[in-house]
């Protein structure tokens, strides 16, 4: 949720409405490097790069090793600087103006016309620094902001730069504070909801009169339904009942908004938005998790905050559209992993209907890495925390605070006053949801007692150990907070199949088996969720592939296995392409009938092919060219699948998810047909493909909005004559953009590639690839998107800005 402020003035001018919150994102300079002086406001930065925020310098590459694999292969680390030049009226003067960071990374130091206001040494959550003592009304002022991300800060790829949003909050002396509403509903029927919102407003010493607050609720087509007025400044409370409420659930997201108005008579001296849902949580050790008093298992994913190919620079679209491919697959819960995420995640979550986790930290005080959050954990540990829940917690998405993830100080015996001391935090700010923390020590955090200091215990890649734990804890509710972290590469098959070995051509086999030692395949978790009921669910690792982190292929120096640069965790690749897991959970977690069908079907005559089905339907009949190959009841033939020894001593496992038949190949038509209560209700097919002849683009939106901030994300494929998709196919494919737009980046889902985001050409990989292109601001009309190849036919998509 963004939180919008709008202000009205009317003493200055009783006939205008002046916005509070706006954006500050645009008309900035920046240096890559360090500038003595720079904070000064007669510094000369005309060479420098001119260029509106969120950015991400990072993703601008180059790849280079020595960057560090295990964070992207990028250069995240050095000395960044951002200036820029702005006046406010004359007739400001006497407001109270503040600059509000979403997040800076990293360790950021800010100036307002050569005076230093402060900063925040973590790059993942937002700050604000009030602006008006240094302020210059109806004269240039310079902001100055220096950022110095360090190498070894993070264990994945972080990204650089202020690469999320920044707004400028005008308001005046008596008003708001800054996420200065709590909203809760602590009683909700199908009659009536309470909703109770605490306020707090601030005002001048020197004013010496009484406000009012007037808090009005609006539903979701803006009509009033109710309202309260209460005299004073500070800390107000006011209980509001809505009639006949419609309540926020993941299959109904319905939002409401609060509008606090600060008065001084009939004048409106403020005005603050708050959106909120109505909703009752509750965490059962028996029922599970009840939304709404229904239960919902946790269907989720963990995800990282890059956007892939655009880097950690936050997009609404693209955020948007990581969370409805991850809806699409079934999944109702994201864990924000391992850190605070961006606004924008949150207000799409809200109106997706997402439940979120959301996470603090992945250090505390003990650091995985030199230069992690452990360095800065004692000074802003404890801020960092109370203003992540101040800043969430009128999300009715959110339903679990997490304050660490695989923290070293499971292993200590004092690390259980940490543990309590944050949940103690988190009890204070926010008392209506229960807090957890992802154990992947499980027998040192329960020995050493931090998991009894969390309301809800998540143990990390133990699903064998669910029934004893139980057994041992009964009074306990958990959840699988890190899961699985199967790995692959979409469209990649090797035979025989795997077993958990990586491969040199530093791709990953797509049959879904492979994973580290630590860890399984999906259908492990599968079964201990079903044997563990009362398990409120899963967060499989991940959702998303991620910057970083390029499992199996890296050592402790990330060189030897370059240029893997990034993960193969993910269900859906880098660049937003489900690979055949994606199909398996889907599975799991839908109700509308599908079967998917496993490899491709581009083999050499006589061999024999393992072809995999994944299904929610009774059954499924394969066929090849017409003939049947038989049909298998789903569960009634368990697949054999290789596991780790951490899964079974034999390192087999007996999966009923899947289906399986060995078919010897021949060219032509593999088809899958799904049945359910004896009628056919889904069918997939996979032909053999020719040679390639052609490229197809299919952008996922035909029109954006004309703000340079809109992206439409396009497909590429490489097909034969006939439309088959060509499986190996690796063209180089170009781009070309004319009219209202240009290209923001292009990608293939390769995890093994040094080829630049940042670029107007790109390999296909399995024979896909992924061109984004961005709208230009304030330029509307037409954009005309062309790909060619040699050697193969070309392609266009007509897009419109508007």
């Amino acid at each position: 949720m963004r939180t919008f402020l709008i202000l009205f003035f009317l003493a200055f001018n009783p006939n205008s409405e002046a916005q509070r919150h706006t954006s500050f994102n645009q008309g900035w300079r920046f240096l890559k490097a360090d500038a003595e002086n720079a904070q000064r406001p007669d510094f000369d930065d005309s060479a420098w790069r001119a260029l509106d925020l969120p950015h991400d310098w990072a993703i601008e590459g180059p790849f280079d090793p020595k960057y560090n694999p295990h964070a992207g292969g990028l250069p995240f680390y050095g000395v960044g600087w951002y200036r820029k030049r702005f006046t406010l009226p004359a007739t400001d003067k006497g407001k109270h103006v503040a600059i509000e960071f979403d997040g800076a990374m990293s360790n950021s130091k800010v100036w307002l016309n050569g005076q230093e206001l402060g900063g925040r040494p973590y790059g993942y959550i937002g700050f604000s620094l009030d602006l008006t003592p240094h302020l210059r009304f109806g004269e240039p002022n310079v902001i100055a902001v220096r950022l110095a991300p360090e190498d070894q800060s993070s264990r994945w790829y972080p990204g650089a730069g202020i690469y999320r949003n920044v707004w400028l909050d005008v308001t005046g002396p008596v008003r708001v504070a800054r996420w200065g509403t709590y909203i809760t509903t602590p009683e909700v029927s199908d009659a009536k909801a309470t909703v109770v919102i605490r306020t707090q407003v601030e005002t001048n010493p020197l004013w010496s009169w009484v406000p009012n607050l007037v808090t009005t609720l609006l539903d979701a087509t803006g009509k009033p339904v109710a309202s309260a007025t209460t005299l004073g400044a500070g800390s107000l409370e006011q209980k509001l009942t809505v009639p006949k409420p419609q309540r926020w659930h993941v299959d109904h997201p319905y939002l409401y908004t609060a509008v606090s108005r600060v008065m001084r008579g009939k004048e409106v001296l403020d005005r603050y938005e708050t959106q909120f849902g109505i909703r009752t949580v509750e965490f059962d050790k028996t029922k599970g998790f009840l939304l709404n008093g229904r239960r919902v298992k946790f269907q989720g994913v963990c995800n990282h905050h890059d956007l892939g190919a655009l880097g950690s620079a936050v997009n609404r679209r693209a955020t948007e559209r990581q969370l409805q491919i991850m809806k699409s697959m079934g999944v109702n819960a994201i864990r924000t992993s391992h850190n605070p995420p961006s606004p924008e995640l949150l207000e799409f979550a809200d109106k997706l209907g997402l439940l979120i986790m959301d996470e603090a930290f992945d250090m505390w005080r003990r650091p995985k890495i030199r230069n992690g959050h452990g360095k800065y954990f004692d000074q802003w540990g404890e801020t960092d925390l109370r203003d992540m829940i101040r800043r969430d917690r009128n999300h009715p998405s959110v339903v679990l605070w997490s304050i660490g993830n695989e923290i070293l100080e499971q292993g200590d015996a004092e690390g259980w006053k940490i543990a309590k001391r944050l949940t103690d935090i988190c009890h204070e700010e926010d008392k209506t949801r229960p807090v957890t923390a992802g154990f992947n020590q499980s027998a040192a955090a329960i020995k050493n007692k931090l998991a009894d200091q969390v309301d809800i215990p998540g143990f990390n890649y133990k699903p064998w150990e669910y029934a004893q734990i139980l057994k041992d804890h009964p009074q306990w509710t958990i959840v699988g907070a890190e899961t699985a972290s199967c790995v692959s590469s979409r469209g990649v098959y090797h035979l025989p199949i795997e077993k958990y070995e990586k491969h040199e051509s530093l791709q990953l086999s797509s049959y879904d088996v492979i994973a580290p030692r630590w860890a399984y395949c999906p259908d492990p978790e599968f079964q201990a969720q079903e044997d563990n009921p009362s398990v409120l669910g899963e967060f499989v690792w991940t959702g998303f592939d991620y910057l970083g982190e390029p499992t199996p292929f890296f050592n402790q120096r990330g060189a030897n296995d370059w240029p893997a640069r990034s993960s193969y965790f993910g269900i859906v690749d880098l660049a937003g392409f489900p690979k055949d897991r994606f199909y398996l959970y889907q599975s799991r977690w839908t109700a509308a009938p599908m079967v998917h069908i496993l490899p491709h079907w581009n083999w050499t005559a006589g061999q024999t092919i393992p072809v995999m089905a994944y299904t929610n339907a009774d059954d499924v009949e394969l066929f090849l060219n017409g003939k049947s190959l038989g049909r298998k009841k789903r569960g009634a033939e368990p697949v054999t699948i290789p596991v780790g020894p951490n899964v079974s001593d034999s390192k087999t496992f007996s999966s009923k998810y899947r289906l399986q038949w060995q078919v010897p190949f021949q060219p032509g038509t593999l088809k899958a047909v799904a049945y359910k209560g004896g009628a056919q209700v889904a069918m997939k097919e996979m032909r053999t493909a020719g040679p390639a002849a052609r490229i197809r683009l299919i952008p996922d939106r035909n029109a954006i909005a004309a703000d340079g901030d809109d992206l439409s994300f396009i497909t590429v494929r490489i097909e034969d004559k006939d439309g088959n998709l060509v499986p190996g196919a690796d063209n180089l494919v170009r781009f070309k953009v004319e009219g209202a737009g240009r290209i923001a980046a292009v990608d293939n889902g390769n995890a093994a590639t040094v080829e630049p985001f940042q670029a107007e050409q790109r390999k296909a990989f399995s024979g896909m690839a992924l061109v984004i292109v961005r709208s230009e601001r304030g330029k509307a009309g037409r954009i005309r998107v062309a790909a060619s190849s040699d050697g193969l036919t070309s392609a266009e998509a007509a897009l419109t800005a508007r």
